[in-house]
């Protein structure tokens, strides 16, 4: 299936059916009284967050959705029915937005969470409403009320507690898949990955984080060259990022030193929120160097790129160093364990879309 993170979308809630002017009339009984009945609700819509999709590809090709408008009311007091809803189902993740205002509509990141987008018209009354002692024939009714419409933008940021960053071909998905059941495409020519790959990271029994492996960024992608910063959003909800280097490049000539600070020049440029996360540098593909001088070139790499914070030496390919490497993030992720938040979803969507 085809990877799409971003959609735009038009929703239509339903308009209210209209009340209507009707009186009784039968055999015997002159003066019936009115008898007109309300109109139904229009058709709402709603958003509700799904586990099992991982693409917004439905609503690439699907770009309008419309609900159904409210049944008009009828006479003898029978009242219109009430269209049904709709429910567009999205990857857990995904950001709504309103083109137009640029407001944040929602923000689906529980499994199953449901947020109400446009709300259907409320029906119009019948005259039945309207009798009073003075008013015994009243001809008053109401129409129904329109639906919401909006036009909506729809973007995917993949909910990982890690994220790897690195050039093309720095080993990325070679580390995800060896401490992963993750099986992203590896091979040796730049831009393997095309899109992001997540994967569950098993520590222990119960212990385990999500890892998210995304294109590969080179410099200048600020200026659109490689991939860009098109995939840079999806490690916006990581906690950790991974900053993955290739020790042992094809090219001799390459300054590995000016490629770490490029590309966190690149990752500045994009955002300084994500600039300042957490962030490690994981030193990738030692087993190709001599064992009796891995330390001492890695640690010349560390002191000549001036970094001050952790770092691990591994070879993603022999898994040497992967498994202290997944301790260590379970350990920090455990430590900055955010405190548990009461699911506030109901007031959520009452303050997002007031009714």
């Amino acid at each position: 299936m085809k990877f799409i993170d971003e959609a735009t979308i038009q929703i239509h809630a339903g308009k209210g059916g209209d009340g209507v002017a009707s009186f009784r009339r039968e055999k015997y009984i002159p003066r019936g009284g009115p008898d007109g009945g309300d109109g139904g609700r229009g058709g709402s819509i709603f958003a509700v967050a799904d586990r099992n999709i991982n693409t917004l590809i439905d609503y690439r090709f699907a770009r309008i959705h419309r609900a159904r408008n409210g049944q008009n009311g009828q006479g003898s007091d029978r009242y219109g029915k009430s269209a049904d809803d709709i429910l567009l189902r999205m990857p857990v993740g995904t950001l709504i937005k309103d083109i137009h205002t640029g407001e944040t509509v929602a923000d689906l990141v529980r499994d199953q969470q449901k947020v109400l987008l446009a709300k259907g018209g409320n029906g119009g009354i019948g005259n039945l409403h309207f009798k009073s002692s003075t008013n015994r024939a009243p001809r008053q009714f109401t129409h129904g009320e329109p639906g919401q419409e909006f036009e909506l933008k729809l973007e995917l940021k993949v909910l990982a507690d890690v994220g790897l960053l690195g050039m093309p071909n720095a080993g990325k998905s070679t580390l995800i898949r060896a401490v992963s059941a993750a099986r992203p495409k590896v091979a040796d020519y730049p831009f393997t990955t095309l899109h992001p790959n997540l994967g569950v990271v098993r520590v222990d029994h119960n212990r385990s984080f999500v890892m998210a492996d995304i294109p590969g960024l080179i410099e200048g992608a600020a200026e659109g060259v490689g991939l860009g910063h098109r995939f840079l959003k999806h490690l916006a909800r990581t906690r950790l990022i991974l900053h993955v280097v290739d020790m042992m490049p094809p090219n001799e000539e390459i300054d590995l030193v000016h490629e770490a600070q490029a590309l966190a020049q690149e990752l500045q440029k994009y955002d300084e929120t994500l600039y300042q996360k957490p962030r490690w540098m994981v030193l990738n593909k030692t087993d190709m160097m001599p064992a009796e001088k891995r330390e001492e070139i890695c640690r010349q790499f560390i002191g000549n790129l001036g970094w001050k914070g952790e770092y691990f030496i591994i070879s993603a390919l022999t898994g040497e160093g992967c498994k202290q490497l997944t301790y260590a993030i379970m350990e920090y992720l455990e430590k900055t364990m955010p405190p548990l938040e009461q699911d506030d979803t109901a007031q959520e969507n009452e303050l997002l879309n007031p009714c």
